[in-house]
């Protein structure tokens, strides 16, 4: 198990990710367990790389009442079991006030006992999943849209350009069963069926079964439900095969690593996105985190990277609500009770009935290496 400890003046731009550990403990101590080395590695590195620049703006400027933030991070692999037991030893052993950005839909619902037997708050989870927002789980603060919405919006939007055979490969997990029941509404609405759904296991798709039943289905296009690796990989088998279809894919994805990995099979790629455009530098939201990134000579944001951008604001935002001795009940005190706009109109309202944060979905395509819309 690796720990990974991120300071004021640690910000990775880029880099491979590395552990940042300084002489004084922090007083203000965060949790995250997270995807640092398996199939979503890379979307969940520039997600870190957008949270740790508040946090190192935040403690460059006093901290939060005097107190700097630390974030300890585990990585999990995806794996489901070492999340619990990562989150386990944040919670008992390491005593953090909170959770941040954990990733993954099996991941984040294996945790959820603990955040309740604790009372410890978990802010801007890095999925989408509806199980997150209804029922109302009254630790989970949802930052972010939801699957659902994002997969019945891809649905819409293949269907309005005219295309009528769309196939869906769903990860056979709970992330995929989540957002396949939005891919379902966009479906009945259209008043189409998938041309063919094939599911693909979590850890080791079966390609060579898939892609096959895609080709047999003579797609025009695909929503491929899965993380990181597994569309990647998934899609250059399936353009290998000769097959030209639309490729869609979701939020999860929104990162330039992702880009990178398909290379040249990127080109024309849609992925859903679920915060303003990244390059919209009149937007707030966007000037801010460009503002800060120039800073520390990063020229260029992501998807992913505003995701942990925004949901560490909120977190910060609470903590100085909170007061100068935060505690894990006090926290969630505020958090129930909390208004506030990240940027551009962007709002987060939580209630005691409600914590699902901004509602907002969005359509990009890759063009040039770039995500565009």
């Amino acid at each position: 198990m690796k720990m990974y400890r991120f300071r004021a003046a640690a910000l990775f731009l880029g880099v491979a990710l590395a552990a940042a550990v300084s002489g004084a403990s922090a007083q203000i101590v965060i949790g995250q367990s997270a995807d640092l080395s398996g199939p979503a590695a890379v979307g969940v590195k520039e997600t870190i790389m957008g949270s740790q620049l508040v946090i190192d703006h935040v403690n460059a400027q006093g901290g939060v009442h005097g107190q700097q933030i630390e974030v300890i991070r585990l990585d999990d692999g995806l794996d489901p079991k070492r999340s619990l037991e990562n989150t386990r030893i944040l919670i008992e052993d390491k005593k953090v006030l909170a959770l941040l950005l954990n990733r993954g839909t099996p991941n984040t619902l294996a945790v959820i006992p603990l955040l309740d037997q604790h009372g410890v708050a978990l802010v801007g989870p890095s999925t989408g999943a509806m199980a997150l927002h209804k029922p109302l789980q009254k630790n989970v603060f949802n930052v972010r849209s939801t699957y659902q919405r994002e997969a019945e919006t891809a649905v819409q939007h293949l269907y309005t350009t005219g295309i009528q055979r769309i196939a869906v490969v769903q990860a056979d997990d709970a992330f995929g069963r989540d957002a396949m029941e939005g891919a379902s509404r966009g479906f009945e609405r259209a008043g189409l069926a998938p041309a063919v759904l094939a599911l693909a296991d979590r850890s080791k798709p079966d390609y060579a079964a898939i892609v096959p039943q895609l080709i047999k289905a003579n797609a025009q296009a695909v929503l491929w439900i899965g993380s990181g690796t597994a569309v990647t990989d998934g899609v250059k088998a399936l353009r290998a095969a000769g097959s030209a279809a639309q490729i869609i894919t979701l939020s999860n994805n929104a990162a330039s690593g992702f880009i990178k990995e398909l290379g040249s099979a990127s080109t024309g790629v849609i992925v859903t996105q679920v915060l303003p455009y990244e390059r919209a530098l009149g937007h707030p939201l966007v000037k801010e985190a460009m503002a800060l990134a120039q800073a520390r000579g990063q020229t260029e944001l992501s998807p992913a990277f505003l995701e942990g951008f925004v949901a560490t604001k909120v977190l910060v935002e609470a903590l100085r609500r909170t007061g100068p001795r935060p505690t894990r009940a006090r926290l969630i005190a505020t958090l129930n009770r909390f208004r506030y706009d990240v940027g551009g109109k962007l709002d987060v309202n939580y209630s005691p009935q409600d914590h699902t944060g901004i509602d907002y979905v969005d359509l990009s395509i890759v063009s040039e290496g770039r995500f565009k819309r």
